[in-house]
């Protein structure tokens, strides 16, 4: 998924038109609207500053919206190449899955990677809605700390 789509996914999130995402932002209202497609339709890339308004007016961390290359399978396996490279991650297959495994890491990721899980599990026995889920993953990291009680860290 990239920026484009990611825009207009948390834009939609917020129940906004692209005219009044883009008034928000500060365009002219005549031409708001065109300036939001063109950066969904990936005509014009946001720049940092861009971002980090689009982030705090959608509500999400400016990580979330500035996604890595994943709108190909390519892509997406350079990212994992670079985690087994960066991370020591490494990719299984038990009969007709194929998994990912983080192993024992012991830093900073390791604990973050169980603060997911965590949350995963919560939000797969009911104990968490979608939306807590949702909202705990897009504002990852900057909420983690409110819900480090909820987890059990």
């Amino acid at each position: 998924m990239a920026i484009g789509e990611r825009i207009r996914t948390f834009r939609k999130r917020k129940g906004l038109t692209q005219k009044e995402l883009g008034v928000q932002l500060g365009f002219k209202e005549s031409t708001a609207d065109i300036r939001m497609a063109q950066y969904e339709a990936e005509k014009r890339v946001p720049k940092d500053d861009l971002i980090e308004t689009l982030s705090s007016i959608l509500e999400v961390s400016p990580a979330a919206i500035n996604v890595p290359d994943i709108d190909t399978h390519v892509g997406i396996m350079q990212l994992l190449f670079t985690l087994e490279d960066i991370y020591g991650i490494s990719v299984r297959q038990e009969g007709s899955h194929v998994t990912l495994d983080l192993g024992a890491i012991h830093d900073a990721l390791g604990h973050e990677a169980k603060s997911w899980a965590k949350m995963k599990s919560k939000l797969d026995t009911g104990e968490i809605s979608k939306e807590e889920y949702d909202n705990w993953r897009y504002n990852y990291p900057a909420n983690t700390h409110g819900y480090h009680k909820l987890i059990d860290l």
